[in-house]
């Protein structure tokens, strides 16, 4: 089983990132568990979400508090120390930002480090910030752990046709830091 938390803030579709990851891997003949977590529920506040994936049945129903995986939707999150509580040694982080690797203050656990401009693609094809679907792209890249044509079709039919387009770039952006 895979554990994975995403974090960011609300506006930015960290919820529905989640979901449209389990219904992939549900239509791969996957596990999949998606649970929101708000804080106060208003733009910009943080926002987590967290899932787990297996090829067995899954009986733990809390969020996630060692990830395998951490999706960091918000750069500006990385800051706070709360943000990687828990990463598991060797864990993989797949972070929005336009930073190098070198910018960013990472903790020693954090192995596999995929970063691409999610904002930058959504503002650039969707008018706004909304890296969600972009960085689901990164994600299905950075993983294997869903098939990328599977979830961008669930993207597809969720939000549309522009949205599948930053998935595909970011897929295409996408790129590892050890």
């Amino acid at each position: 089983m895979k554990e994975i938390r995403l974090q960011g803030r609300g506006g930015q579709g960290v919820v529905k990132a989640s979901q449209l990851v389990v219904e992939a891997a549900v239509a791969e003949g996957l596990y999949g568990q998606a649970i929101p977590f708000f804080g106060v529920e208003r733009k910009g506040s943080p926002v987590f979400g967290y899932l787990r994936l297996s090829h067995s049945p899954i009986r733990r129903r809390m969020q996630v508090y060692e990830p395998d995986i951490l999706i960091i939707f918000d750069d500006s999150l990385v800051s706070a120390p709360e943000t990687f509580d828990g990463l598991k040694a060797g864990g993989m982080v797949i972070l929005n930002t336009t930073k190098t690797r070198e910018e960013l203050p990472l903790p020693p656990q954090a192995g596999s480090v995929w970063l691409v401009d999610a904002a930058g693609i959504s503002e650039g094809l969707l008018g706004r910030n909304m890296p969600n679907t972009a960085i689901l792209g990164a994600f299905a890249k950075a993983t294997g752990l869903v098939d990328k044509d599977t979830l961008l079709d669930k993207i597809e039919h969720t939000f549309g046709a522009e949205n599948k387009e930053a998935a595909v770039r970011a897929y295409d952006s996408a790129a590892e830091y050890k």
